[in-house]
This record gives structure tokens, C-alpha cells and sequence, in this order.
């Protein structure tokens, strides 16, 4: 199809204003948790592998981290597993690890794997458990109420990140290949555990001095109480919101993790709306951005 000299224009424009942002972050890394509604939706599915493997292409040393909930839901409950929730964490009994793993390390990492190879990526799917990436341990739940330090909530196999050994991460850094990495981990005794994909990709952000740690999700960032999305914020400004109840419920926990990413170093923190076609070049490479940015002082736009 021809394209008119008016959307010729456009792109013309479009490109223009992105390369100022190529040239900055060309050799820098970015973590992108890859997860909810974009996941799901076919033209999302697309627009993300393009975005990423476009990144890839102009220098920028890409790492994705996956979730993969539902897709975790709907196995079980073919296999007449029952799924309980304690705190938001699914209990992981030794049954319900197996089909993590399965699902999580198997099916839902290579197709995604499969998706950014079709849009002419070079994708590798990872486990935590592959090169020592992740080591884990079982996380502990304190018992709600209780006046005993002591009590705990047993959700069997659930893990927290205790290191990550990059070594893999920095082969493929030196290649073409982008990481795929399913939130798996293992402790020293070879146990397996199934590790929130939200802390996996902020620990990876860390660890490897992001440039920028990316979460997707399903709404259009952190939004104060009459629902207006907040689109720059600082540390200061996020922990006020915490304090005061404006951010609970199930956005806290990535707010934390983002926070968490950015005291420890990562440049900024974008907590995006994955139901926007792409949407992670939106926010990398325009100025008005698609979600959330969180900085140390919250003046950066980038």
C-alpha cells in the first residue's frame, strides 16, 4: 500500500522525535515485565514484539521477564486442581508447582519466545533455574493478627529472589539474543519455586544497573483517589501516596517493587498501560509517554 505524502509526513515526524531517545538509550539495558491484557489480545501480542525486538535492533540490551497467571488458572483447572489464594499469592503445593513449571517454563515461555522470533527477533526462553540465574527461597507470610512473631502462613512452594548470577544474561548481552525469563527459581538444595514475575524483573533491574525497568499492566498507571493518572512522581511524592492510602490494593505491590528498583539505582521506573498498542515504545521513545514514570527526584522525563 502507498503511503500519502500526509502519513508520510507523520512518520517522518514520528522518527524525528524518536531519535534523540535512540541516541541516548542506544547500549543501555532495559527490563520489561511482560504480562496481563497484552498477554492476551492478539494485536497487543504483535505490537509488543515488535516494540521489542525494534529495541533490540537500535542498541538497547533488552531483558523480558513474564508472568503468566491466567494461563496457570486454566491449566489447573482442566486438571481439576484446586486453586487457592492466600494475600494475593496462589498457595504452590508440590501438584500446582509441577504445572507452574509447565506452564510457566514451558508453554507460555516459548510462545512468546515463538511470537518475537516471527516478528524477526532472536529470542531465547530462560528459566531462573537455567545458568543459576535465580536463587530463591520459600517466602514467609506472616499470620495476620497474631501477636507471635513467630507464626507464619505455610504457602508451600512460593519464593522471594535471594541473588541473581548474571553470567547467562551477560553472554547473550554480547550477542543478538534477547532473554525471555520465566519467574522460576531455585534454593541450594535444588527445590523449585515460583517467584512473583513483577520482583523477579525488578531484582534483574538492579542487579544489572537498568537504565529503565518497564511493568505492564492493565490499567493506565497510578492514578490518585479521583482516578487522574498521575504521569511523573518521585520517590518522595510515591511514598507520600502510600502513607496516605491513595495507592492499595493490587497496584501496592508494584508500586513497591518499582520503588524498590529505583532506590537501588535503576534510573527510572514506568509503570505503563499494557492494553495500548505499543505501548513500551510509547513511553520509551515519545515525550508524552503512555503510564507512570518514577525517578529519585521525579524531574527526569527519561
Amino acid at each position: 500500500m502507498s503511503l500519502t505524502l500526509s502519513s508520510a509526513k507523520n512518520i517522518a515526524q514520528v522518527l524525528t522525535q524518536a531519535l534523540p531517545y535512540i541516541q541516548k538509550f542506544t547500549g543501555s539495558t532495559m527490563v520489561v515485565k511482560y504480562g496481563g491484557n497484552a498477554m492476551l489480545d492478539e494485536s497487543l501480542k504483535q505490537s509488543f514484539a515488535r516494540d521489542i525486538v525494534l529495541m533490540k535492533l537500535v542498541g538497547i540490551n533488552t531483558i523480558v521477564v513474564h508472568g503468566g497467571g491466567p494461563q496457570i488458572a486454566s491449566v489447573l483447572k482442566r486438571l481439576n486442581i484446586e486453586s487457592n489464594f492466600i494475600d494475593g499469592l496462589r498457595v504452590t503445593d508440590s501438584q500446582t508447582m509441577d504445572v507452574v513449571e509447565m506452564v510457566l517454563g514451558g508453554l507460555v515461555n516459548k510462545e512468546i519466545v515463538s511470537l518475537l522470533n516471527r516478528n524477526h527477533g532472536k529470542a531465547v526462553g530462560i528459566t531462573g533455574k537455567d545458568g543459576k540465574l535465580i536463587t530463591a527461597k520459600k517466602l514467609t507470610i506472616k499470620k495476620k493478627g497474631s501477636k507471635l512473631n513467630h507464626e507464619e502462613i505455610d504457602i508451600g512452594q512460593v519464593g522471594e529472589v535471594v541473588s541473581i548470577n548474571t553470567e547467562i544474561l551477560d553472554v547473550m548481552k554480547d550477542s543478538d539474543f534477547i532473554p525471555v525469563i520465566a519467574p522460576i527459581g531455585t534454593d541450594e538444595s535444588g527445590a523449585s519455586y515460583n517467584i512473583n514475575a513483577d520482583a523477579v524483573a525488578g531484582e534483574l533491574a538492579n542487579v544489572l544497573g537498568a537504565e529503565k525497568l518497564i511493568l505492564l499492566t492493565n490499567v493506565a498507571g497510578v492514578q490518585d483517589k479521583q482516578g487522574n493518572v498521575l504521569t511523573g512522581l518521585s520517590v518522595k511524592q510515591v511514598d507520600q501516596l502510600i502513607a496516605d492510602k491513595t495507592l492499595q490494593g493490587g497496584m501496592l505491590p508494584k508500586i513497591e517493587c518499582a520503588l524498590k528498583a529505583v532506590k537501588g539505582g535503576v534510573h527510572s521506573a514506568h509503570i505503563i498501560d499494557g492494553r495500548v498498542e505499543h505501548a513500551v515504545l510509547l513511553e520509551i521513545f515519545t515525550d508524552e509517554g503512555v503510564g507512570t514514570l518514577i525517578t529519585k527526584n521525579g524531574l527526569d522525563k527519561n
